[in-house]
């Protein structure tokens, strides 16, 4: 009879190692659901850092090579490029292609819509030798993906560039 209640003991799970699986189970859930739902906004801040970088790099040549370097956005292809003073596009330093970034053809950031490039009276932002834009007006470009929204700022006079949401 003893070995009876012994087998009896062990073929089971009891309340408390159930309600413990369940409550890790419920905490795994609550870690995986945001990762899932924060994707637009991790797409769009690295649309934005990637933005925020090619300007940089746009000033940068310009102070470097004492040239005018000119970004230009392309609201309704959603893409945007780097060109020289002559208006050419210029050379990816490392792929050696046209400088030239398409969110849609891009993967990491297909989520994402270029809303709006703001420079004043146009869709482009000059940098002169001096690294500031010309002429001495910065603007904005706006980004979205689904509810999640970014803004690079390049300012004026200075050319300094920021991020914000």
């Amino acid at each position: 009879m003893e070995n009876q209640n012994l087998i009896f003991r062990s073929s089971g799970f009891t309340l408390i190692e159930l309600i413990a699986v369940i409550v890790i189970i419920i905490i795994a859930a609550m870690l995986a659901i945001p990762m899932f739902s924060s994707a637009a906004g991790m797409q769009v801040r690295a649309a934005a850092d990637m933005i925020a970088a090619d300007l940089e790099y746009a000033k940068s040549m310009a102070i470097s090579r004492q040239k005018t370097y000119k970004v230009t956005f392309d609201e309704a292809a959603e893409s945007y490029d780097i060109r020289d003073g002559s208006g050419m596009i210029i050379s990816h330093p490392v792929t050696h292609r046209d400088y030239l970034v398409n969110f849609g053809a891009d993967s990491r950031v297909d989520r994402v819509n270029i809303v709006d490039a703001d420079f004043g009276s146009s869709e482009q932002v000059s940098f002169t030798y001096l690294g500031s834009p010309d002429p001495d007006n910065g603007g904005t470009v706006t980004l979205s993906a689904d509810t999640e929204t970014m803004t690079v700022t390049v300012g004026a006079v200075t050319g300094y560039v920021s991020i914000s949401q």
